[in-house]
């Protein structure tokens, strides 16, 4: 068995994190790295202390809101946002970092990890939002679409 290329190594565990969500739409997962370390790690899930969607259902499907669309009107926190959050919490500088997601940035989490200092964004599925893609391009950040293992 070969071994995995960085991007590989780190993409398989944005894979991992993304199994410890608890949405019941997609399960995604971020890592942040720098210089070959991680730095953080998130998946998607609400806020500590709710109770999660898969013990009291999706707000969304709930309330019939459509993929892409009102972002804000969700009881979760994205994988990218909860990795920021995670490194600030614990005083972890991720200034220059690279962020390895399972899917593809909204425009939220874009302005979160531009703001951030994120220099690197990789991830595997696609997520089309032209205005993430195009606040990135704006800031000079082209996202890498890593292909799935065969």
């Amino acid at each position: 068995m070969p071994r995995p290329s960085w991007d590989e190594y780190f993409m398989a565990i944005a894979e991992q994190v993304s199994g410890r969500s608890t949405c019941l739409r997609r399960h995604t997962g971020a890592v942040l790295v720098k210089d070959k370390r991680i730095l953080a790690t998130g998946y998607n899930g609400v806020p500590v202390g709710l109770a999660h969607c898969d013990e009291i259902g999706c707000l969304r499907e709930q309330r019939g809101i459509a993929s892409g669309s009102h972002h804000e009107l969700c009881r979760g926190i994205h994988a990218e946002q909860n990795a920021v959050i995670q490194a600030a919490k614990h005083g972890i500088a991720i200034e220059g970092a690279s962020v390895y997601c399972t899917h593809q940035p909204c425009v939220l989490c874009a302005k979160i990890l531009l703001n951030a200092g994120i220099v690197d964004i990789a991830y595997r599925d696609p997520y089309p939002d032209p205005l993430s893609e195009e606040l990135l391009a704006e800031a000079g950040i082209v996202p890498r679409r890593l292909a799935e293992e065969p």
